[in-house]
């Protein structure tokens, strides 16, 4: 674990396996954000990134929530500061969900309890979210008189503007199924499934080349809601170049020649390997 995790005060960060667990730390106010608490969390993603032991990192909150959005402190500050330093406020936290996104790891998002305001924007950017049936979501920024504007842009590609701003302008309260059913959640599990349910989606990534998905990452952001015409060189130069590296390389040929490639462990085994040995 790099030396600039042990100072962290909101977030635990643990490696075990290849898997990276990020979990937010403050549980006495359902792991509410404030200026700390980003800036750990875009130091930390921005860290991973390019962090050798780990292939995938597991985002979750300790305690009965997820988290329950802006902490009330930071909010109660934020009425007193002036325009300009509300937009650099607001820009760190665009900060650092983007040094989520950008993320060159696959991001697991756990969430269960309740995911309110900006922790939407943490599902959003995440890779692959599973949530716990019953837990509770809104947009609740208009109730407060204010709007989810930072987080806006992630939310937008993720879910679409009809659900967007059908949620965005009531604030109202939704359940796991509606976020299924709008593409905020991927899956739904009960509470004694959800580990089952993450361990599952752990085991797909870990048979997965670690280059090959981070470039998966790269090019959904490259070429979403454009003309295929216009990505059409940027596409056909990506699988070029998978083809050639060592990855694509070392993947392709472990495939032909029916063995596990060289980025798997012994505990791992693709399913197309276990099918060629029947």
């Amino acid at each position: 674990m790099p030396a600039t995790f042990e100072h962290l005060q909101q977030l635990r960060v643990d490696t075990e396996g290849g898997v990276t667990h990020v979990t937010l730390a403050r549980p006495e106010v359902r792991n509410a954000f404030g200026p700390r608490l980003i800036e750990e969390l875009g130091s930390v993603f921005t860290e991973l990134s390019d962090d050798p032991d780990t292939h995938v990192i597991v985002l979750a909150g300790d305690g009965p929530s997820f988290s329950a959005g802006a902490d009330i402190n930071w909010m109660r500050e934020t009425v007193t500061w002036t325009r300009q330093e509300n937009v650099e406020d607001a820009t760190r936290l665009a900060l650092m969900l983007e040094a989520i996104k950008r993320c060159d790891k696959p991001v697991v998002c756990r969430v269960h309890g309740h995911a309110i305001g900006g922790a939407l924007g943490l599902i959003a950017v995440s890779d692959y979210v599973i949530a716990e049936k019953g837990t509770a979501f809104a947009f609740s920024e208009v109730k407060l008189g204010i709007v989810p504007a930072v987080i806006s842009p992630f939310v937008l590609r993720r879910i679409g503007l009809g659900h967007a701003r059908a949620l965005f302008i009531t604030g109202e309260r939704f359940d796991s199924c509606r976020a299924e059913r709008i593409g905020l959640v991927h899956v739904v599990a009960e509470a004694d499934e959800m580990d089952a349910a993450v361990n599952r989606v752990l085991e797909e990534l870990l048979t997965a080349a670690p280059g090959a998905i981070a470039v998966a990452k790269q090019l959904a952001n490259e070429v979403a809601y454009r003309d295929p015409r216009e990505v059409l060189m940027l596409t056909a130069e990506t699988i070029a170049s998978k083809r050639t590296d060592p990855e694509g390389q070392e993947g392709l040929g472990a495939f032909i020649e029916k063995r596990k490639p060289e980025w798997m462990d012994d505990a791992h085994e693709p399913a197309w390997l276990a099918g060629a040995k029947r």
